[in-house]
Protein backbone atom coordinates (compact mmCIF):
# COMPACT_ATOMS: atom_id res chain seq x y z
CA UNK A 1 0.00 0.00 0.00
CA UNK A 2 1.75 3.34 -0.80
CA UNK A 3 2.07 6.32 1.49
CA UNK A 4 -0.27 8.74 0.12
CA UNK A 5 -3.05 5.26 0.01
CA UNK A 6 -1.82 5.19 3.98
CA UNK A 7 -2.35 9.06 4.22
CA UNK A 8 -5.68 8.97 2.62
CA UNK A 9 -7.02 6.32 5.14
CA UNK A 10 -5.81 7.63 7.66
CA UNK A 11 -7.27 11.36 7.23
CA UNK A 12 -10.50 9.32 6.64
CA UNK A 13 -10.13 7.70 10.43
CA UNK A 14 -8.79 10.87 11.91
CA UNK A 15 -12.13 12.66 10.71
CA UNK A 16 -14.20 9.60 11.71
CA UNK A 17 -12.41 9.97 15.50
CA UNK A 18 -13.73 13.07 15.77
CA UNK A 19 -16.69 12.79 14.47
CA UNK A 20 -17.37 9.92 16.59
CA UNK A 21 -16.38 12.10 19.68
CA UNK A 22 -18.53 14.85 18.87
CA UNK A 23 -21.53 12.45 19.00
CA UNK A 24 -20.96 10.85 22.08
CA UNK A 25 -19.19 13.51 24.93
CA UNK A 26 -21.65 16.28 22.77
CA UNK A 27 -24.74 14.59 24.82
CA UNK A 28 -23.00 14.73 27.99
CA UNK A 29 -21.73 18.36 27.01
CA UNK A 30 -25.48 19.35 26.54
CA UNK A 31 -26.42 17.61 30.00
CA UNK A 32 -23.32 19.76 31.70
CA UNK A 33 -24.06 23.04 30.29
CA UNK A 34 -27.93 22.82 30.66
CA UNK A 35 -27.60 21.49 33.86
CA UNK A 36 -28.95 24.06 36.42
CA UNK A 37 -32.07 24.55 34.38
CA UNK A 38 -32.91 21.22 34.47
CA UNK A 39 -34.48 19.50 37.91
CA UNK A 40 -36.70 21.86 40.52
CA UNK A 41 -35.16 19.24 43.09
CA UNK A 42 -32.08 18.26 44.55
CA UNK A 43 -33.12 14.68 43.79
CA UNK A 44 -34.29 15.34 39.91
CA UNK A 45 -30.81 17.13 39.40
CA UNK A 46 -29.17 14.17 40.60
CA UNK A 47 -30.88 11.76 38.29
CA UNK A 48 -29.50 14.20 35.88
CA UNK A 49 -26.05 13.50 36.76
CA UNK A 50 -26.45 9.66 37.32
CA UNK A 51 -27.44 9.98 33.34
CA UNK A 52 -24.45 11.14 32.23
CA UNK A 53 -21.69 9.82 34.80
CA UNK A 54 -21.56 5.88 33.69
CA UNK A 55 -20.38 7.19 30.43
CA UNK A 56 -18.11 10.43 30.13
CA UNK A 57 -15.03 9.39 31.24
CA UNK A 58 -15.21 6.56 28.27
CA UNK A 59 -16.28 9.09 25.57
CA UNK A 60 -13.35 11.12 25.94
CA UNK A 61 -11.56 7.98 25.28
CA UNK A 62 -12.29 9.04 21.65
CA UNK A 63 -10.84 12.69 22.11
CA UNK A 64 -7.54 11.22 23.37
CA UNK A 65 -7.42 8.54 20.75
CA UNK A 66 -8.77 11.49 18.27
CA UNK A 67 -5.74 13.59 19.57
CA UNK A 68 -3.22 10.57 19.07
CA UNK A 69 -3.78 10.19 16.12
CA UNK A 70 -3.53 13.45 15.10
CA UNK A 71 0.11 12.96 16.62
CA UNK A 72 1.42 9.80 15.81
CA UNK A 73 -0.51 10.15 11.97
CA UNK A 74 0.38 13.93 11.09
CA UNK A 75 2.76 15.02 13.41
CA UNK A 76 3.52 18.39 11.08
CA UNK A 77 -0.44 19.06 11.21
CA UNK A 78 -0.31 18.66 15.22
CA UNK A 79 3.17 20.66 15.81
CA UNK A 80 1.43 23.64 14.06
CA UNK A 81 -2.15 22.96 15.37
CA UNK A 82 -0.92 23.19 19.03
CA UNK A 83 0.94 26.36 18.25
CA UNK A 84 -1.57 28.27 16.52
CA UNK A 85 -4.30 27.64 18.86
CA UNK A 86 -2.29 26.84 21.72
CA UNK A 87 -4.78 28.98 23.94
CA UNK A 88 -8.42 27.88 22.88
CA UNK A 89 -6.90 24.61 23.30
CA UNK A 90 -5.47 25.07 26.77
CA UNK A 91 -9.01 26.71 27.59
CA UNK A 92 -10.91 23.56 26.01
CA UNK A 93 -8.01 21.69 28.43
CA UNK A 94 -9.14 23.27 31.53
CA UNK A 95 -12.58 22.99 31.01
CA UNK A 96 -12.39 19.54 30.62
CA UNK A 97 -10.96 19.21 33.88
CA UNK A 98 -13.09 21.31 35.86
CA UNK A 99 -16.31 19.72 33.88
CA UNK A 100 -14.38 16.21 35.49
CA UNK A 101 -14.27 17.72 38.72
CA UNK A 102 -17.71 19.32 39.01
CA UNK A 103 -18.97 15.85 37.86
CA UNK A 104 -17.03 14.08 40.77
CA UNK A 105 -17.75 16.89 43.54
CA UNK A 106 -21.35 18.45 42.82
CA UNK A 107 -22.99 15.55 44.60
CA UNK A 108 -20.43 14.94 47.59
CA UNK A 109 -21.54 17.59 50.15
CA UNK A 110 -25.55 18.25 51.09
CA UNK A 111 -24.73 22.53 51.22
CA UNK A 112 -26.13 24.36 49.02
CA UNK A 113 -23.44 27.01 48.53
CA UNK A 114 -21.42 24.04 47.70
CA UNK A 115 -23.89 22.34 45.07
CA UNK A 116 -24.76 25.59 43.63
CA UNK A 117 -20.99 26.48 43.18
CA UNK A 118 -20.67 23.04 41.27
CA UNK A 119 -23.50 23.14 39.36
CA UNK A 120 -22.49 26.82 37.39
CA UNK A 121 -18.62 25.28 37.31
CA UNK A 122 -20.30 21.67 35.23
CA UNK A 123 -22.89 24.54 32.88
CA UNK A 124 -20.03 27.01 32.06
CA UNK A 125 -16.82 24.41 31.64
CA UNK A 126 -19.04 22.35 29.53
CA UNK A 127 -20.41 25.66 27.37
CA UNK A 128 -16.81 26.37 27.00
CA UNK A 129 -15.56 23.35 25.89
CA UNK A 130 -18.33 23.00 23.28
CA UNK A 131 -18.23 26.84 22.02
CA UNK A 132 -13.92 26.61 21.58
CA UNK A 133 -14.00 23.08 19.75
CA UNK A 134 -16.64 24.85 17.21
CA UNK A 135 -14.71 28.12 17.20
CA UNK A 136 -11.60 25.78 16.53
CA UNK A 137 -13.19 23.89 13.61
CA UNK A 138 -14.54 26.71 12.23
CA UNK A 139 -11.04 28.43 11.68
CA UNK A 140 -9.65 25.55 10.48
CA UNK A 141 -12.24 25.11 7.28
CA UNK A 142 -12.40 28.69 6.65
CA UNK A 143 -8.09 28.62 7.06
CA UNK A 144 -5.40 29.95 9.20
CA UNK A 145 -3.14 32.87 8.85
CA UNK A 146 0.13 30.39 8.25
CA UNK A 147 3.34 30.98 6.11
CA UNK A 148 6.77 28.97 5.96
CA UNK A 149 7.49 30.79 9.14
CA UNK A 150 4.28 29.99 11.33
CA UNK A 151 1.36 31.13 12.26
CA UNK A 152 0.62 34.85 12.55
CA UNK A 153 -2.92 34.92 14.37
CA UNK A 154 -4.30 36.56 17.66
CA UNK A 155 -7.20 34.70 19.96
CA UNK A 156 -8.85 37.69 19.37
CA UNK A 157 -8.61 36.49 15.34
CA UNK A 158 -10.39 33.01 15.83
CA UNK A 159 -13.46 35.03 17.21
CA UNK A 160 -13.94 35.81 13.53
CA UNK A 161 -17.92 35.34 12.28
CA UNK A 162 -17.84 32.10 11.19
CA UNK A 163 -15.61 30.86 14.06
CA UNK A 164 -18.42 32.14 16.23
CA UNK A 165 -21.42 31.25 13.90
CA UNK A 166 -19.58 27.33 13.95
CA UNK A 167 -19.67 27.46 17.86
CA UNK A 168 -23.15 28.32 18.70
CA UNK A 169 -23.95 25.76 16.12
CA UNK A 170 -21.69 23.14 18.11
CA UNK A 171 -23.27 24.73 21.66
CA UNK A 172 -27.27 24.09 20.64
CA UNK A 173 -26.58 20.69 18.65
CA UNK A 174 -24.43 19.85 21.80
CA UNK A 175 -27.43 20.98 24.32
CA UNK A 176 -29.97 19.04 22.07
CA UNK A 177 -28.55 16.00 21.79
CA UNK A 178 -28.38 16.29 25.76
CA UNK A 179 -31.82 17.15 26.48
CA UNK A 180 -32.92 14.20 24.13
CA UNK A 181 -30.49 11.91 25.82
CA UNK A 182 -32.09 12.88 29.11
CA UNK A 183 -35.72 12.74 27.65
CA UNK A 184 -35.13 9.03 26.04
CA UNK A 185 -34.21 7.64 29.79
CA UNK A 186 -37.56 8.57 30.66
CA UNK A 187 -36.72 10.53 34.28
CA UNK A 188 -40.25 10.34 35.55
CA UNK A 189 -41.54 13.76 35.89
CA UNK A 190 -38.99 16.01 34.50
CA UNK A 191 -39.85 14.23 30.86
CA UNK A 192 -42.70 16.92 30.01
CA UNK A 193 -39.68 20.01 30.62
CA UNK A 194 -37.23 18.05 29.02
CA UNK A 195 -39.86 17.67 25.63
CA UNK A 196 -40.28 21.26 26.12
CA UNK A 197 -36.93 22.19 25.88
CA UNK A 198 -36.26 19.95 23.09
CA UNK A 199 -39.15 21.72 21.13
CA UNK A 200 -37.42 25.15 21.78
CA UNK A 201 -33.83 23.66 20.88
CA UNK A 202 -34.90 22.59 17.65
CA UNK A 203 -35.43 25.51 15.76
CA UNK A 204 -32.48 27.50 16.91
CA UNK A 205 -30.37 24.42 15.86
CA UNK A 206 -31.57 24.60 12.32
CA UNK A 207 -31.21 28.27 12.01
CA UNK A 208 -27.86 27.77 12.94
CA UNK A 209 -26.88 24.51 10.63
CA UNK A 210 -28.95 26.77 7.57
CA UNK A 211 -26.57 29.54 8.53
CA UNK A 212 -23.41 27.60 8.65
CA UNK A 213 -24.32 25.79 5.43
CA UNK A 214 -24.67 28.80 3.57
CA UNK A 215 -21.69 30.59 5.43
CA UNK A 216 -19.78 28.04 4.52
CA UNK A 217 -20.26 28.74 1.13
CA UNK A 218 -18.84 32.47 1.30
CA UNK A 219 -15.86 31.81 4.08
CA UNK A 220 -14.60 28.35 3.02
CA UNK A 221 -13.56 26.40 0.43
CA UNK A 222 -15.29 23.35 0.77
CA UNK A 223 -17.96 22.96 -1.20
CA UNK A 224 -14.80 22.43 -3.88
CA UNK A 225 -14.98 18.93 -3.68
CA UNK A 226 -18.73 18.68 -3.25
CA UNK A 227 -19.12 20.12 -6.70
CA UNK A 228 -15.72 18.32 -8.17
CA UNK A 229 -17.90 15.09 -6.98
CA UNK A 230 -21.70 16.00 -6.57
CA UNK A 231 -22.54 12.58 -5.01
CA UNK A 232 -20.95 13.89 -1.70
CA UNK A 233 -23.95 16.22 -1.69
CA UNK A 234 -25.37 13.16 -0.30
CA UNK A 235 -23.14 13.84 3.29
CA UNK A 236 -24.75 17.14 4.03
CA UNK A 237 -28.66 16.57 2.80
CA UNK A 238 -28.23 13.90 5.34
CA UNK A 239 -27.56 16.02 8.16
CA UNK A 240 -30.27 17.68 7.27
CA UNK A 241 -32.93 15.03 6.62
CA UNK A 242 -31.52 13.94 10.38
CA UNK A 243 -31.85 17.15 11.68
CA UNK A 244 -35.47 17.14 10.44
CA UNK A 245 -36.52 13.82 11.16
CA UNK A 246 -35.95 14.98 15.19
CA UNK A 247 -39.15 17.04 14.84
CA UNK A 248 -41.07 14.36 13.68
CA UNK A 249 -39.76 11.85 16.44
CA UNK A 250 -40.38 14.95 18.97
CA UNK A 251 -43.81 15.22 17.63
CA UNK A 252 -44.36 11.17 18.38
CA UNK A 253 -42.73 11.22 21.57
CA UNK A 254 -39.86 9.17 20.18
CA UNK A 255 -36.96 10.44 22.50
CA UNK A 256 -34.71 7.29 21.41
CA UNK A 257 -34.87 7.47 17.65
CA UNK A 258 -34.90 11.54 17.99
CA UNK A 259 -31.24 11.16 19.94
CA UNK A 260 -30.38 8.80 17.25
CA UNK A 261 -31.50 11.77 14.56
CA UNK A 262 -29.49 14.23 16.10
CA UNK A 263 -26.38 12.46 16.44
CA UNK A 264 -26.35 11.84 12.85
CA UNK A 265 -27.37 15.39 12.31
CA UNK A 266 -23.88 16.02 14.18
CA UNK A 267 -21.71 12.77 12.25
CA UNK A 268 -22.99 13.88 9.09
CA UNK A 269 -22.07 17.81 9.72
CA UNK A 270 -18.60 17.30 11.17
CA UNK A 271 -17.95 14.64 7.87
CA UNK A 272 -19.40 17.30 5.52
CA UNK A 273 -16.32 19.70 6.65
CA UNK A 274 -14.04 16.61 6.25
CA UNK A 275 -14.99 15.86 3.26
CA UNK A 276 -14.76 19.66 1.85
CA UNK A 277 -11.30 19.70 4.02
CA UNK A 278 -9.55 16.92 1.92
CA UNK A 279 -7.03 17.33 1.33
CA UNK A 280 -5.82 20.18 3.73
CA UNK A 281 -5.81 19.59 6.88
CA UNK A 282 -4.74 22.79 8.13
CA UNK A 283 -5.24 25.10 4.74
CA UNK A 284 -3.62 28.81 5.10
CA UNK A 285 -6.04 31.78 4.24
CA UNK A 286 -2.19 33.41 3.18
CA UNK A 287 -1.47 31.10 0.65
CA UNK A 288 -2.92 27.82 -0.25
CA UNK A 289 0.69 26.97 -0.92
CA UNK A 290 1.59 26.92 2.92
CA UNK A 291 -1.08 24.94 3.33
CA UNK A 292 -0.57 21.80 5.42
CA UNK A 293 -2.15 18.76 3.72
CA UNK A 294 -2.53 15.10 4.09
CA UNK A 295 0.43 14.35 2.30
CA UNK A 296 2.93 17.00 3.40
CA UNK A 297 2.67 16.54 7.23
CA UNK A 298 1.96 13.01 7.32
CA UNK A 299 4.19 10.62 8.97
CA UNK A 300 6.37 7.94 7.41
CA UNK A 301 4.44 5.04 5.36
CA UNK A 302 5.95 2.58 7.66
CA UNK A 303 4.60 4.38 10.52
CA UNK A 304 1.13 4.42 9.06
CA UNK A 305 1.03 1.15 8.44
CA UNK A 306 2.35 -0.19 12.08
CA UNK A 307 -0.92 2.16 13.26
CA UNK A 308 -3.65 1.31 11.03
CA UNK A 309 -2.60 -2.77 11.98
CA UNK A 310 -3.32 -1.45 15.80
CA UNK A 311 -6.21 0.69 14.93
CA UNK A 312 -7.71 -2.30 13.22
CA UNK A 313 -6.67 -4.74 16.53
CA UNK A 314 -7.74 -2.76 19.72
CA UNK A 315 -10.24 0.12 17.95
CA UNK A 316 -12.86 -3.10 17.90
CA UNK A 317 -12.33 -3.65 21.38
CA UNK A 318 -13.20 -0.24 22.72
CA UNK A 319 -16.36 -0.13 20.66
CA UNK A 320 -17.74 -3.56 21.65
CA UNK A 321 -16.44 -2.37 25.40
CA UNK A 322 -18.49 1.13 25.08
CA UNK A 323 -21.35 -1.21 23.19
CA UNK A 324 -21.94 -2.92 26.39
CA UNK A 325 -21.25 -0.55 28.55
CA UNK A 326 -23.96 1.16 26.96
CA UNK A 327 -26.43 -1.79 26.64
CA UNK A 328 -25.77 -2.36 30.33
CA UNK A 329 -26.34 1.01 32.24
CA UNK A 330 -28.76 3.01 29.54
CA UNK A 331 -32.34 1.91 30.89
CA UNK A 332 -34.57 4.27 32.11
CA UNK A 333 -33.84 6.05 35.07
CA UNK A 334 -35.39 5.13 38.24
CA UNK A 335 -35.97 6.42 41.95
CA UNK A 336 -32.41 4.83 42.83
CA UNK A 337 -30.53 7.37 40.46
CA UNK A 338 -31.87 10.22 42.84
CA UNK A 339 -29.55 9.38 45.90
CA UNK A 340 -26.28 10.48 46.33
Amino acid sequence: MSAATLAAIWFALWGLLWAVYFVLDGFDLGVGMLYPFLGRYPEERQQVIHAITPFWDGNEVWLLTAGGATFAAFPTTYAVMFSSLYTPLMLVLLGLIFRAAALEFVGKSESATWQRAWTWVLSLSSFLVALLFGVAFGNIFQGLPIDQTGYHGTLLGLLNPYGLLTGLLFVSIFALSGVLWLAARRPGELLEHLRTLAVRLWPVVTLLAVLFLASTGWATTLYSNFFAAPLWFAVPLLAAIALLSVRFFLSRKDYLKAFIATSLAILATTFTGIIGLYPNMLPSSLDPRYSLTVFNSSASAYTLKIMLIVALTFVPIVIAYQAWVYRMLSGALNQEDALY
